[in-house]
Parts: structure tokens; C-alpha cells; sequence
């Protein structure tokens, strides 16, 4: 297989068209067509289908992009690391971070990654969705608790768990009267919350009356007083610490894992690795108590 064809396929394929890659790569667009056009020809597959105004990959060029991107951007990086005589860390890492994570840690985290690796071009992308490395270019993304995708690895580098709390005016009620709630989403309709405190597991009713989608924005509620909330630990802690919220118990449910998540069939390159290895110095233990302790430092 001709390994230039290949990498001008991936080109258009990452780009999404002929005119936006020869722009990118400054190329002519006529020579990468030409190319794309062999490489359908020797490979005997249709690669992309060619509207009148859009490209879109096949079925077959979609499987090839996934799993020949990754290896040709590592023989680039292979090919510059030998001829760099080392391993430095250096050119561009996209990260997808999760919005309340990327709020409270993420641009203290950032700024001392570029400080300490000032070769590394670093875009950081802040969202919840779950984004498709491959297709949308990230090189590492974190997420809570994500769910299981064969095609990437990862870890663990964060826990965190969720608590009730509210603030020292709101009275814990009694029995089945409901408490005045802030939620995240308007899809947060639940009922009753289950929380574990040194007295036992008790139900609390929780009447939402103030939807807000941030966690930030919730917090800032309930420190106003206007309801009692689910807020991760390590956002409260400083206040819980300082009395201007109220512990009225840990969630009943599963922890909260922040994951670093990456490619399977990739060996991971110097700027993830060393963007881990980041993560690792500033959370080494990965606990609630480091990442509040991050967060208001």
C-alpha cells in the first residue's frame, strides 16, 4: 500500500473535504483527489461518496481512517522524536473535558502544563457529550464515569462522591414534607433522595423549585438558601469546612470517577504521556479531599 496515498486520504478523510485539506496542508487540491483516486483504485473500494456539495467516508473508508489515523500520526511522531534526538514532548494536544471539572481545575491545570512544556500547543475543549476521539481529533479526553467503549483505554485519576447539602437557615424537615430542592436540569425530577449519615439511611423528599445547568450556579443557590441540593463533596467542602452549608448526608449510590481515556491501538505519544503523568503530580492520590483542596488553593 502506498503510505502517501494513505496519508493524504487520512488528510481529506480528517479535514472532511478536498478543498479544506489542501488548504490546511497547502496542497494542491487536484493532487490530493488524484491520490485518493489511486488509492480507491489499487485498494479496489469506494472510500468517500462525492455529493455535489458534501464528501462523507463509506462504511469501508471509515474503517480504514480509524484504524490507519492513529498509526500514521505515530510514525510522524516517531520519525520527529529520532530526529530530535529525545523524546520532548511537543506539537498539538487536544483535550475534551468535562464543564464542571474544566470550571473549577482545569485552567490551573493547563497554565502549569504549558509552563512546564512550553513545545506543547494545548486546546482544551470544555463539554459533557460523549465526543468521538477518533473522528473529531482528541488525542485524550476525561470524563465521569463514562460508558464502556472497546476501542479506547484508560484510568482512573479522580474520585469524587455526591452529598446533600443546604444551608444553615434551611431546617432539615421531618418525615415525608418535602424540601425545597435545586436541581441540574429540568430533567433532575427525582422524588426523594436516599442519604447515608452516622444516624443510618433516611429518605428525604425534595420538591424542585429552581432548575440551573451548572453545578456552580446550584451551589450558589443553595448557599443562598433557596433549597437543599446534590452537590459533588469536593465543591462544598470549603464550605462545610467554613459552616456556611450543612452536611445532611453522602449520597446512596455509585462514586463519581474522573477517567483519562485515549485510543486502544495507539501508543501513546510524549505530550499525553506527559500530560498524565501531570494529572498524576496533581492528584496522587486521586481523592475528593486533593481535588478540593486544588480547587480552592
Amino acid at each position: 500500500m502506498d503510505l502517501l496515498a494513505l496519508a493524504d486520504f487520512n488528510l481529506v478523510a480528517r479535514h472532511g473535504g478536498f478543498g479544506k485539506a489542501a488548504r490546511e496542508a497547502g496542497r494542491p487540491k487536484a493532487t490530493l483527489s488524484r491520490r485518493v483516486t489511486e488509492l480507491e483504485a489499487a485498494l479496489n473500494l469506494r472510500l468517500f461518496e462525492r455529493g455535489a456539495r458534501a464528501l462523507k467516508l463509506t462504511e469501508e473508508g471509515r474503517a480504514l481512517f480509524e484504524r490507519t489515523g492513529a498509526l500514521l500520526t505515530e510514525l510522524d511522531e516517531t520519525a520527529a522524536a529520532i530526529a530530535s534526538g529525545g523524546e520532548t514532548p511537543r506539537g498539538r494536544l487536544r483535550i475534551s473535558a468535562p464543564l464542571l471539572f474544566s470550571q473549577t481545575a482545569m485552567g490551573k491545570l493547563a497554565a502549569a502544563f504549558a509552563l512546564d512544556y512550553p513545545e506543547v500547543r494545548l486546546e482544551i475543549t470544555t463539554e459533557d457529550r460523549a465526543v468521538d476521539m477518533i473522528e473529531e481529533g482528541y488525542d485524550l479526553v476525561i470524563r465521569v464515569n463514562p460508558d464502556p467503549d472497546e476501542r479506547l483505554v484508560g484510568r482512573i485519576f479522580l474520585r469524587d462522591r455526591l452529598v446533600v447539602v443546604a444551608s444553615p437557615a434551611l431546617a432539615r424537615p421531618d418525615g415525608d414534607r418535602p424540601v425545597p430542592a435545586v436541581v441540574r436540569g429540568a430533567a433532575d425530577r427525582i422524588a426523594h433522595w436516599t442519604v447515608i449519615s452516622p444516624g443510618g439511611q433516611t429518605r428525604i423528599a425534595a420538591e424542585p423549585v429552581l432548575s440551573l445547568s451548572s453545578l456552580l450556579m446550584v451551589r450558589d443557590a443553595v448557599r443562598a438558601g433557596v433549597g437543599a441540593a446534590r452537590l459533588p463533596i469536593s465543591l462544598v467542602s470549603h464550605d462545610l469546612t467554613a459552616g456556611t452549608l450543612v452536611h445532611w448526608g453522602d449520597v446512596d449510590g455509585p462514586e463519581i470517577a474522573l477517567w483519562t481515556l485515549y485510543p486502544s491501538r495507539r501508543l501513546l505519544s510524549a505530550r499525553v504521556s506527559a500530560f498524565l503523568d501531570h494529572l498524576r503530580k496533581a492528584f496522587p492520590q486521586g481523592t475528593p479531599d486533593e481535588l478540593a483542596a486544588y480547587i480552592d488553593g
